[in-house]
C-alpha cells in the first residue's frame, strides 16, 4: 500500500523513523508537506493537488501536524479521509487535542484527574479570584498556544502570580492557570498510546533548577513501568479524545496520575531512545489493521 507521512520537516527524527518502517514493512512510503498542498472542492469530489500533480491511490496517512499549522494541516487531514484514505490520527481528534482548553474540558468531563484548572475571561480585579480557584501560589500559568514548554510560567508566589495574570491580560493573551504539584519534583511521565494500547512509557526530568520536563528545555528521560493507575489514565485520556496514536503526559502526585496534556503528533526521538522499543513499527502495524477493516468508503465531515 501507499502511506503519505505529512510532515513539513523530512529531516526529522520522527519523519525519518516513520519513512524506514514503512518501508521495512514492505509499503511505498511519501512524505507530503501539507503546507503546501492545494484543495480542490468539486462536484466530482475532493481531491489535492501537491507540487502541481493530483495526489492519488493513497492508502493511509500519517499527520505529523504542528501546532502553528493546525488549522490548514486538519483540512489536508479532513480532505484525505474523504478521499477514502485511513488516517492514523483523525482530523477532528487533532482539532479536539490542540485546543488546550477544550481537551481539559472534555478530559475532565471523562472523570479523569487532572491538576485543578482555571480559565476567566479578560475580567479586571478577576485576578485574585482566578489565584484562588486553584489554591493559591505557588501556580502554574499556561498560554493556550504554547507548545514544547514554550509560554509556561511557574509564579510562585501571591503577588508574582497577579502581576503574570495581569500582565498576560493586559496583552490579550489567552491563559489557564493550574494548581502546581509539588510533589512531581519537575518530573512528568509521558505514556505513548497506540491503537488502544501503552506501547512505551518514559519519565522526563526537568534540568537542574527547571519546572519543566521538556526534552527540548533540558530534560533528560528514562524507561518506566506504569503503574495500573497510570496505565488506566492513559488510556483514558486517549479515548475520550478520540485519538488512536497519541503521548500522553501526566504527573504523579499524591492523589493519583493527573493528566496534562495529550499531544496528537508526539515525538519518537525521546521516547525510542529512553525505552529502546519500535515505536513507528507499531505505528505501520496499526495502520495495517486499519486499512484492512475499513469500509470501501469513508465519510468524515
Amino acid at each position: 500500500m501507499k502511506i503519505a507521512i505529512l510532515s513539513r520537516n523530512p529531516s526529522l527524527y520522527s519523519t525519518k523513523r516513520l519513512f524506514e518502517a514503512i518501508q521495512k514493512a514492505g509499503h511505498e512510503a511519501i512524505i507530503v508537506n501539507h503546507s503546501i498542498c492545494d484543495l480542490i472542492i468539486e462536484q466530482d469530489g475532493p481531491s489535492i493537488i501537491y507540487k502541481g500533480e493530483k495526489l492519488t491511490d493513497v492508502d493511509a496517512i500519517i499527520p505529523r501536524v504542528g501546532a502553528s499549522v493546525t488549522f490548514y494541516g486538519t483540512a489536508v487531514v479532513r480532505q484525505f479521509e474523504l478521499m477514502g484514505a485511513f488516517s492514523a490520527v483523525h482530523s477532528q481528534a487533532i482539532v479536539r487535542s490542540r485546543d488546550k482548553l477544550r481537551s481539559l474540558q472534555i478530559l475532565s468531563s471523562a472523570g479523569l484527574g487532572m491538576p485543578k484548572t482555571a480559565f476567566t475571561n479578560f475580567s479586571k480585579g478577576g485576578e485574585k479570584q482566578i489565584i484562588e480557584h486553584v489554591g493559591g501560589a505557588p501556580l502554574i500559568i499556561k498560554l493556550l498556544e504554547g507548545t514544547q514548554g514554550l509560554g509556561v510560567v511557574l509564579a510562585e508566589t501571591r503577588k508574582a502570580s497577579q502581576s503574570v495574570i495581569e500582565a498576560f491580560h493586559g496583552l490579550k493573551a489567552r491563559i489557564i492557570v493550574q494548581e502546581f504539584i509539588k510533589e512531581a519534583k519537575g518530573a512528568d511521565i509521558r505514556a505513548f498510546i497506540v491503537n488502544g494500547k501503552v506501547v512505551g512509557a518514559m519519565k522526563r526530568q526537568g534540568a537542574e533548577g527547571e519546572f519543566r520536563s521538556n526534552l527540548h528545555r533540558g530534560g533528560k528521560a528514562t524507561i518506566i513501568k506504569l503503574s495500573r493507575a497510570e496505565k488506566a489514565a492513559a488510556l483514558g485520556a486517549a479515548k475520550a479524545l478520540g485519538l488512536d496514536v497519541a503521548g500522553v503526559d501526566m504527573l504523579q502526585s499524591a492523589r493519583g496520575p493527573l493528566i496534562l496534556e495529550v499531544n496528537s503528533s508526539p515525538g519518537l526521538e525521546g521516547i525510542e531512545k529512553a525505552t529502546g522499543i519500535d515505536i513507528a513499527g507499531a505505528i505501520i502495524k496499526f495502520i495495517e489493521e486499519g486499512v484492512n477493516k475499513r469500509p470501501m468508503k469513508i465519510s468524515s465531515q
